[in-house]
């Protein structure tokens, strides 16, 4: 495991971040999921209450643990 990890890290040393790249990758998904009608939701706070749970129990989690 600690191989891969090393390899991983070598190839981030060795790439830059193509930000024109990223760019096009973010608007490819964007375009695919409102394709695909997942994206705007019909329902704009969907998942919302989900979204305060998670919230809830991350924030009584000691920051000390």
């Amino acid at each position: 495991m600690e191989a891969v990890q090393n390899l991983e890290k070598a190839i981030l040393r060795e790439e830059s971040a193509d930000f024109l790249k990223n760019i096009r990758l973010v608007e490819a998904l964007y375009k695919e999921a409102v394709f695909l009608g997942v994206f705007p939701p019909q329902d704009k706070l969907s998942g919302l209450d989900v979204d305060i749970k998670i919230a809830r129990v991350i924030n009584s989690v000691s920051k000390t643990s």
